[in-house]
């Protein structure tokens, strides 16, 4: 700061970037601390000169220096400052593997005598070879081209005769549906979807569905903390009355209790619950995970979706942090997500090997041993088996062939969405070293914004599908609940590109060590290019919330002649 003393004994500022000022000698500075007295029997010229000298020209010429000095720095976006005026937070995970393959991307800057750590989104300087390289160039590339979706657009046009029997749905006030919904934030949301279409079925009011305690994540969240649940309810207010809670006159009802068995029909749940939930006025359902068909009436198969896409919004809290989130990944230009599945209990219930040798192959198989009731897959199969048939999550170094393969740049922007890895840090290394912008929310949260949510899966896991869901490609290691609902929004809001890994037929070119690096890229662009996110018609016993078109979505009459 430098000041001086008005006539009226006024103190004035001027705000210098430390760079200039650290630009100019010590004599200057002393020189304008110890203003010169002002002469006054000299010559036109030397008074002239004088008065240039004198100090409230020097700051007159100083203020200009530093205005467009200021001008420059903040319009200038290759200085090397992060682009947010806090310091990031950067766990054990991302900073220690960042310390040795980014280590110069790394700047102190000093702001008012303190000390900020800062790592910007994106640099211009290369994380290996320390070369310059043109953020643009990246951003061009065809890997962020966008699947053609064929003039596909949502399309939920209800029947006549489905809004003629809204009224007397919505209307009645005798029978109620309760359901107990259970596993993970992603697989809940399927199992909510599900139950409003069975309460319409039945003509019965639903009760907010009760989530179950998560006994992996011991997660006691409850659906207004994660949903939206006003405007769950005004959402659906023309399909099926939503309420709270139980009224007075129903508490004390002995409920008729009921899990029906797998891909069960509308009928089905008629002839099965109709007649006693219409006696006893409750019904209580639970574990609908696949319990409704996938295949059922148009109008049904609509109200999933609106259900889907449009009723399950997420709690403000949530949706405002994910929000400013996305924007801090978004502001420096395009980026993947990455649904990395790589935690303890994926490899455990995969009947996997995590590919980070013997010793993590060992803790998890003793975890499969003590917990036999993790684990899913087929025990007749080994590991290798089950890999090579694409049965196993994508680990680190198989994303990164993938990823390289399908042309990705090496200055791409990625955003890891999932849990902690088996293995921390040494399972992302191979990523981490190839792309180098490797970003999670704790790295993008400021100090204490995930503090709130930190200790519930559900929420966390929310967070990420908010960022993951408005990222320019999207892409997961493994198949999961996660990303069949992001395969199904992505392409009900446009056929965002959505990478489908074609494990299967990939892998046996990924043991072919013989294979020429450009070779191995046109295979797999080969393997992959009727699988980036283009409109597919949703198929007999496949999900519409995930495989939207054509029954919640239209086709432009001029793009028809396409498919």
């Amino acid at each position: 700061m430098a000041k001086w003393n008005h006539k009226a004994r006024k103190l004035c500022y001027i705000s210098v970037p430390s760079q200039i000022i650290s630009s100019i000698s010590s004599s200057s500075l002393q020189s304008l601390i110890d203003s010169p007295k002002k002469s006054s029997r000299n010559s036109k010229f030397f008074s002239f000169f004088t008065s240039f000298r004198s100090s409230r020209l020097w700051f007159l010429t100083l203020f200009f220096v530093a205005f467009f000095g200021m001008l420059k720095f903040g319009f200038d976006f290759d200085v090397p400052f992060s682009p947010y005026p806090c310091q990031l937070n950067l766990p054990p995970l991302i900073s220690n593997a960042r310390s040795q393959s980014a280590h110069h991307n790394v700047q102190k800057d000093e702001v008012l005598g303190s000390t900020r750590l800062s790592l910007p989104l994106s640099s211009n300087v290369e994380a290996d070879g320390g070369q310059v390289k043109d953020d643009d160039e990246g951003d061009k590339s065809e890997f962020w081209k966008q699947p053609d979706g064929l003039g596909y657009r949502p399309c939920l046009d209800f029947s006549r005769d489905y809004r003629k029997q809204t009224q007397g749905i919505v209307n009645n006030r005798r029978k109620y549906l309760m359901v107990v919904v259970s596993g993970g934030m992603n697989q809940q949301r399927n199992q909510i979807v599900d139950a409003v279409v069975i309460a319409r079925i039945l003509g019965a009011t639903l009760v907010v569905p009760i989530l179950q305690v998560n006994q992996i994540w011991d997660d006691e969240s409850e659906f207004a903390d994660i949903f939206d649940l006003e405007h769950f309810k005004s959402v659906l207010a023309n399909d099926v009355r939503v309420v709270s809670a139980l009224p007075s006159s129903h508490l004390t009802t002995k409920p008729v209790e009921g899990s029906p068995p797998l891909h069960v029909t509308p009928r089905w749940i008629r002839a099965r619950y109709h007649r006693r939930l219409t006696r006893e006025g409750v019904l209580l359902l639970r574990g609908l995970d696949s319990r409704l068909s996938k295949d059922i009436p148009s109008d049904l198969q609509k109200l999933r979706c609106k259900v889907a896409f449009h009723a399950l919004r997420f709690a403000r809290p949530l949706q405002e942090l994910g929000d400013k989130i996305y924007e801090r990944m978004r502001s420096k230009g395009p980026y993947l997500a990455l649904h990395l599945r790589m935690e303890m209990d994926v490899w455990v219930r995969t009947g996997c090997s995590p590919g980070l040798g013997p010793e993590f192959d060992e803790i998890v198989q003793k975890e499969r041993i003590n917990r036999p009731e993790l684990l899913t897959a087929k025990s007749n199969m080994t590991s290798e088996e089950r890999k090579l048939a694409g049965l196993c999550p994508l680990n680190a170094v198989d994303v990164t062939r993938l990823l390289k393969g399908l042309g990705a740049p090496k200055n791409a922007r990625i955003y890891w969405a999932g849990g902690q890895p088996l293995g921390g840090k040494e399972a992302l290394l191979a990523l981490i070293q190839e792309f180098p912008h490797f970003y999670s929310k704790h790295d993008l949260a400021l100090p204490g914004e995930l503090e709130p949510f930190s200790k519930k899966a559900s929420l966390m896991a929310a967070i990420d599908y908010i960022v993951s869901e408005k990222s320019d490609v999207f892409m997961p290691s493994h198949g999961g609940n996660m990303g069949h609902m992001l395969q199904g929004q992505r392409a009900y809001e446009g056929h965002k590109k959505f990478i489908t890994p074609n494990k299967r037929q990939m892998l046996p070119d990924f043991l072919n060590s013989s294979l020429p690096e450009a070779e191995f890229n046109r295979i797999i662009k080969e393997l992959h290019r009727e699988s980036l996110g283009q409109p597919e018609l949703r198929k007999p016993g496949k999900d519409v919330t995930k495989y939207p078109a054509p029954e919640c979505m239209c086709q432009d009459s001029r793009d028809r002649s396409h498919l």
